[in-house]
């Protein structure tokens, strides 16, 4: 483990813990057993029943630990963290109408959320109109539905898009719904330049993870990295990606493996950037990424702090980045959907308030905490409140927010932070070997590893070795279901007709022409953004541009894995 100040304190404090565990510990346990035979963080790294020096080793602090704002960035991006600014609160919402996510955006903001974030429903996610066969059923359920610039305007209607960032959960088409936002942008007189937000932009976790793809990896990757060059252009304060561990864990994975995944998914995109010519300091600054938060509090925190230095290193040494802002890893964080229950809803309150304190105590940029209900349907106004109030109160009556990594230093922390990068690193040299992340999934290894994981976890929670509770343990029966979020039957109706009167009201041989440039920036080797944005300009409609991608690159299929 190393040396803490010299070999003769290393080795005062080896005897110190024999000792302890000899003549304490054990006639301790002797007496009152264990409750259980094995320690272990959910992804699998044993706990020792104490921890000491040697776990985080003076001479290891400058190399590994460091200070925050500086390589390797262990404890945090910035220098003062919250001491300056609080981590935005950027509470997920969209259903509906545009104009009914609308209203729920400026509650929001008037309940003192601090940036904006979009939940689009499954057509627009899929480059599908409203009215499109395959969307009937589906339109505004999981989120907004935008087909037009109309939509987006509405959508928009009265927020402050030169003052507000707003990210958008969006992959396969992210590249229309970000020419959306900056054409209405435009209407109001607000330049591209200063927009600020972040499109989610991330196709290669939805091959193995998520499912809302359209097009192959290859015409995916193109699409990607013309955004990374469009953005750094013209939107310098725009992240064209968030990279997204989130779904991976959602899927099933560990830790580690959302660790692994996702920076290598990261690595997969910078590649392709370099590949595509652009220098990695123009654009690396801007990249960004989101991670789940689960219930394991200090494997969370150490998770947060082991990405950041891994990424760091990785940065510097594999892509030879010079500008310390390429080697930050800057996070938002979501609380887990996939911990909260069905059974005794309001036990999600506290799971949500410990997942939200580890991502602050992690050092996020910005949160989103879950509200109670998410595991019965979308979350009522009283209960997206509540989920915000619990990032307020942490944030003014907690004080984690007045120390720069205030857990930092623990030996459980430097131990668990140390664990999860080795193991992490070991699963990205493995990625290599296979020929990098696109081959990797292409021969579903990480999907392998996820669903694994995913089985491990329900057999433990069948079996009663983790516990939930009011789900296998403490379990009532059932009790009153609280007032839940219900769509208007007719929205459907009513967005179908809106759309085909948005179409018989524009000039068709215009929007007909700037969907053909579309197809031929495709074909070619221009970027694709500027022929976008003027689509969406003609009022051609997210489908209809989607259509025209389809139309070069094709559609992806999905490899099954056994």
């Amino acid at each position: 483990m190393g040396t803490v100040a010299g070999d003769g304190a290393s080795e005062a404090i080896r005897a110190a813990r024999e000792r302890w565990l000899a003549e304490v510990f054990v006639p301790s346990v002797e007496k009152v057993p264990e409750r259980q035979e094995r320690f272990a963080t959910t992804s699998g790294i044993e706990l020792p029943p104490v921890l000491d020096p040697e776990a985080a080793p003076a001479e290891e602090f400058p190399a590994k630990i460091g200070w925050p704002g500086e390589y390797p960035f262990t404890r945090g991006v910035q220098p003062a963290m919250y001491r300056s600014r609080h981590w935005t609160m950027r509470q997920y919402a969209g259903f509906g109408t545009a104009e009914e996510s609308n209203r729920r955006y400026r509650m929001l903001l008037a309940a003192g959320q601090t940036g904006l974030s979009v939940a689009f429903d499954l057509p627009t996610q899929m480059g599908r109109d409203s009215d499109h066969p395959r969307a009937g059923g589906e339109v505004g359920r999981v989120g907004v539905a935008i087909s037009t610039i109309d939509d987006m305007e509405a959508l928009l209607s009265g927020l402050p898009l030169d003052r507000v960032s707003t990210s958008m959960t969006i992959n396969a088409t992210a590249s229309t719904l970000l020419a959306l936002y900056g054409a209405v942008a435009a209407r109001r007189g607000v330049p591209l330049a200063k927009l600020s937000g972040t499109v989610q932009n991330d196709v290669l976790k939805e091959y193995m993870a998520r499912g809302t793809y359209i097009f192959p990896p290859e015409g995916s990757l193109r699409i990607v990295t013309d955004m990374f060059a469009f953005t750094a252009a013209r939107m310098p304060r725009w992240n064209p990606i968030s990279i997204s561990g989130y779904h991976i864990r959602e899927a099933g994975s560990t830790a580690v493996q959302e660790i692994a995944f996702t920076l290598a998914d990261g690595i997969a995109y910078v590649g392709a950037a370099v590949a595509a010519g652009l220098d990695v300091d123009v654009f690396a600054g801007r990249l960004s990424f989101f991670f789940n938060v689960h219930n394991n509090l200090l494997e969370e925190v150490a998770k947060f702090r082991a990405a950041r230095r891994l990424w760091a290193r990785v940065m510097r040494e594999r892509f030879r980045a010079r500008d310390p802002r390429s080697w930050a890893l800057r996070f938002h964080a979501q609380t887990a959907g996939s911990t909260l229950t069905a059974q005794q809803p309001e036990n999600n309150v506290v799971r949500v308030a410990l997942q939200a304190l580890a991502a602050v105590l992690g050092g996020c940029q910005s949160l989103h905490t879950n509200g109670r209900d998410e595991a019965l349907s979308l979350p009522t106004e009283e209960s997206a409140k509540l989920a915000l109030r619990t990032q307020q109160i942490i944030a003014h009556e907690s004080g984690v927010a007045d120390l720069v990594d205030p857990l930092g230093g623990a030996y459980a922390i430097e131990r668990l932070t140390d664990e999860l990068e080795a193991r992490a690193e070991d699963l990205l040299r493995r990625i290599d070997e296979l020929g990098g992340m696109v081959r990797a999934i292409a021969e579903g290894f990480p999907q392998r590893l996820i669903q694994q994981a995913a089985y491990d976890e329900q057999r433990a929670l069948e079996a009663g070795g983790r516990v939930v509770v009011g789900v296998n343990r403490f379990v009532e029966k059932a009790g009153v279901v609280p007032p839940l979020s219900k769509l208007d039957p007719e929205l459907e109706e009513r967005q179908i007709e809106r759309l085909r009167a948005f179409r018989a009201a524009r000039n068709g041989a215009e929007a007909g022409a700037a969907l053909r440039a579309v197809e031929a920036a495709a074909r070619g080797r221009e970027n694709v953004m500027p022929s976008i944005l003027a689509a969406v300009e003609a009022r051609a409609t997210l489908g209809e541009i989607s259509d025209a991608l389809r139309t070069v690159f094709g559609e992806y299929r999905e490899k099954v894995v056994l």
